[in-house]
């Protein structure tokens, strides 16, 4: 059975239990939550990872890293010390955004590395399928597309984004009202363009009720890809969005009625002024169902610090009701990523998250500023490393200042809290 169907039989799997003790809530809120669709587990039944968690209302922000090669940089070696990297620095899950090599062996070598929930992108596959036969993007067939989600899936992927939500309707709306950027996600783009070519609706679209059977059967949460989401403010929040959003929220109801847990993925670029708004239109469109954002970026103007702006919008995005945050690096509009940018960007996309549990009042994120603020006051570096989000850089700076008295390079001897009024 799947998480749904357990708790709406009115039982417990271990994994809700985790869960359970791990937020500070009781297990009937868990359950609860999971038997509407409000929380999901990310746990295939394949592979059934180490670290559970649960993602949704009342819980805490969850963050996402990105690894993956291109085909311009198709080094899994490389991919696997940045999915190491995401472990060491507390990622929640990992997705694998593989499109150079051997895709199906990269997929293998990360859930088998992986103590955390993988995602996947299956379209993805289908096309550097067609392409390394010699075929084009019109040369995919509803079935390649099907076939990929179910090698995905059976693997052990334990959540796989689908863009079901690109539909000829969607396109032809964000025709109409123009856009600057257009479509800027990879997976919508091919479903668009495959659309243009063929003269035909999107498959995944079309075959929803298959797609809900395979991931019913291993138990696989259904990321509902934004395909439409905006590439920069200006396209924030336009006809397309919403309409692909509230496509979004109808198959969801269908996934949670069948049995099937589902997530819905959103912006994207949105400005400031926007974000709350945003996070509040999908929770009612899609009742509740947890969603899970990239960011959002909430200005354009800033490559290579990307991680600083999807970070402001991160937390706001928490703190108005986003359950995941997919982290973005300083490498995002410029380049494949290394292992220092996937550093930086899940920090910063941990810290969005805690400063969001704060504002949502999740039980313990407050408690662990008090105690980092009571290891300050006592100059206790050792405590302070325990309750840093990240430890390993208070040791690289500690260890390059001069210490004195305990206290840092900083005051030395005019250390504040050495004082005593």
């Amino acid at each position: 059975m799947t998480q749904i169907e357990i708790a709406r039989k009115g039982k417990y799997s271990k994994e809700m239990l985790k869960v359970a003790k791990d937020e500070g809530v009781s297990k009937e809120y868990i359950r609860e939550n999971i038997a509407e669709g409000k929380i999901v587990i990310t746990s295939n039944i394949k592979h059934r990872p180490k670290k559970v968690v649960g993602i949704g209302k009342g819980l805490s922000t969850k963050v996402n890293v990105n690894i993956g090669t291109s085909s311009v940089r198709p080094n899994l070696a490389l991919e696997l010390k940045k999915l190491a990297v995401a472990l060491k620095h507390g990622a929640d899950a990992v997705m694998d955004l593989s499109t150079g090599g051997d895709l199906d062996k990269n997929r293998k070598l990360v859930i088998k590395g992986s103590d955390i929930a993988v995602g996947t992108v299956p379209l993805y596959q289908a096309m550097v399928k067609v392409v390394s036969r010699g075929g084009s993007l019109p040369d995919i067939t509803g079935d390649d597309m099907m076939e990929a989600v179910i090698a995905h899936i059976k693997d052990g992927v334990d959540f796989v984004t689908v863009h079901c939500g690109v539909t000829r309707e969607t396109i032809e709306r964000m025709k109409q009202e123009g856009r600057i950027a257009g479509i800027v996600s990879r997976g919508g783009s091919f479903i668009a363009e495959w659309m243009h070519l063929t003269g035909k609706q999107n498959p995944l679209y079309e075959r929803y009720d298959e797609l809900l059977e395979i991931a019913k059967a291993y138990d696989c949460t259904l990321s509902l890809g934004d395909g439409l989401r905006p590439g920069c403010g200006a396209d924030a929040t336009d006809r397309a969005q919403v309409h692909e959003l509230i496509t979004l929220g109808e198959l969801a109801d269908r996934a949670v009625k069948a049995g099937v847990q589902v997530m819905i993925e959103g912006p994207g670029h949105v400005p400031l002024k926007q974000v709350e708004a945003n996070m509040l239109l999908q929770k009612r469109l899609c009742h509740e169902v947890p969603f899970y954002v990239l960011g959002p970026l909430v200005t354009d103007i800033a490559p290579g610090y990307d991680h600083i702006t999807s970070a402001i919008g991160g937390a706001i995005a928490g703190a108005a009701g986003a359950d995941f945050l997919c982290y973005v690096t300083p490498s995002e509009h410029l380049r494949l990523p290394d292992v220092e940018d996937v550093r930086m960007g899940t920090i910063a996309s941990k810290i969005a998250a805690h400063v969001a549990d704060i504002a949502k009042g999740v039980p313990g994120a407050a408690e662990r500023d008090r105690k980092m603020s009571v290891a300050r006051k006592a100059l206790d570096w050792e405590g302070q490393e325990k309750y840093a989000l990240d430890p390993y850089i208070i040791r690289k700076l500690r260890k390059g200042g001069k210490i004195l008295d305990g206290a840092c390079s900083m005051c030395g001897k005019y250390c504040a809290m050495k004082r005593k009024p």
